[in-house]
């Protein structure tokens, strides 16, 4: 493909020369669930000048269906060839934007909550927020199961790692999707693996987050296998994280750096971390927005829980990585905690919006924590300030419920949808009987 940015034209072009047949629109849900629509080829022209109109009464967290008009308006510069559909008569993808009939942006599409907070960051004065999440998964035999395919560990390169073909075919497929993949590997759980996309500004992050799973599932079906980014499918076995590496540029240069600061940090990237750091608890439930969330955040399996920052610690929620020197652009934070199956475009924008409240209000960064967080008594972290993240959907989205911060990030319709969605999500999970439940009880009580 063609190098970006493209214009309709550019577009329109690659279709003819192509013999492009069909074109996927794509946008997701309040859940960051993927939702598509193919119109013809010949459909294009008019699509570019006045968008797609659609029913979006049917889509979770839409508007109800008295005012369900929308209208997708495509992004040109998004637009690629699938690499799984047929080469003859091809199909391309391209990103939209859900516009209201007035085509104006619809406050409840969260690529334009993403978009907000790029507004934010942008009146403060940072060009770029660059993103890099490491999205982890699971390969099993079926959909129905969790049977693994290899008994791998990290970085295995045996007969043990079923999955390293269909690795290199969707590493291959995202490189003709225009994603630059640094490195892939299987990771520390059986069956599991990981696919490093290089960092890149937040909404095409966004973007690139959304193509990297539905091609990571395209070929694992294509395999006859099932691809999942559920948090924590296997029982005494690490999870799945989306470790999120950010950073925000100013005039070209990387606006966390500092070389005369003994963490080689900024003032401004104290900041943006202690934002994060402070806001942790009730951002939980937009990063790991699923009951089984809960499940993978829990101390031992090397998903951090405690809201510390650390340079070397991976127990803690925020690592900043050492500064090798002529690496200035590098400098950046991982925030640990987010899982895989979150909406990526709500998670990037409220964490940009905590980094920047931060920056904003002068929010002073503590001392690192270089210990290992998980051998500390609780009264020791209590006498340390250590909070924790929140142990349930239930306790996290109460959290969120109370925050100004996430209420002012995804907007009065997204924030009070979202809160209504997940309440009944822990409500319906709260009254379930667990075969655990059965097991332990039902014999002795």
């Amino acid at each position: 493909m063609s190098d970006q940015p493209r214009t309709a034209q550019d577009v329109q072009a690659i279709v003819e020369e192509r013999q492009i047949r069909f074109i996927r629109f794509w946008f997701t849900d309040i859940l960051g669930q993927l939702k598509s629509f193919s119109i013809g080829a010949s459909e294009l022209a008019d699509a570019f000048e006045d968008g797609m109109g659609f029913d979006g009464s049917s889509i979770t967290g839409f508007n109800a269906i008295e005012e369900s008009d929308m209208v997708a308006m495509p992004d040109p510069t998004t637009f690629e060839v699938l690499p799984w559909r047929p080469d003859e008569q091809g199909v391309g993808r391209m990103f939209c934007d859900v516009l209201t009939p007035e085509r104006t942006p619809y406050e409840g599409d969260p690529r334009h909550v993403l978009r907000r907070a790029l507004t934010r960051a942008e009146e403060m004065g940072f060009d770029t927020f660059n993103v890099g999440p490491e999205l982890e998964y699971f390969l099993f035999k079926d959909s129905k199961s969790t049977e693994v395919l290899d008994e791998g560990g990290y970085f295995d390169l045996t007969t043990l790692d079923a999955g390293s073909d269909v690795r290199r075919e969707t590493v291959l497929a995202l490189e003709q999707l225009g994603i630059h993949v640094e490195y892939s590997h299987h990771e520390v759980g059986p069956s599991q693996h990981e696919v490093d996309m290089r960092y890149a500004p937040a909404l095409k992050m966004a973007d690139d987050c959304m193509t990297y799973r539905i091609t990571v599932k395209e070929y694992a079906m294509k395999n006859g296998w099932h691809a999942t980014f559920m948090p924590k499918p296997l029982f005494g076995e690490n999870g799945s994280g989306m470790h999120t590496h950010m950073s925000l540029f100013k005039d070209g240069g990387n606006a966390f750096f500092d070389a005369d600061d003994s963490y080689f940090l900024s003032d401004v990237g104290k900041a943006f971390i202690a934002g994060q750091l402070r806001h942790a608890r009730e951002l939980s439930s937009i990063f790991a927005q699923w009951v089984n969330s809960y499940k993978r955040l829990v101390p031992g399996y090397e998903a951090p829980v405690y809201v510390a920052w650390s340079r070397r610690n991976r127990s803690a929620l925020v690592r900043v990585p050492l500064y090798h020197p002529g690496k200035e652009q590098a400098t950046r934070m991982e925030l640990r905690c987010p899982d895989p199956a979150c909406n990526p475009y709500l998670t990037f924008a409220t964490l940009l919006h905590a980094g920047l409240e931060g920056i904003e209000k002068g929010y002073e960064l503590p001392e690192p924590m270089e210990k290992n967080l998980y051998h500390l008594s609780p009264e020791d972290r209590r006498r340390l300030g250590v909070e924790q993240l929140p142990e349930t959907l239930g306790e996290a989205i109460e959290l969120t419920a109370e925050s100004e911060l996430v209420l002012r990030a995804l907007g009065e319709h997204t924030f009070n949808r979202y809160v209504e969605i997940k309440r009944q999500e822990w409500e319906d999970y709260r009254v379930q009987v667990t075969q655990w439940e059965l097991d332990r009880y039902l014999p002795v009580l």
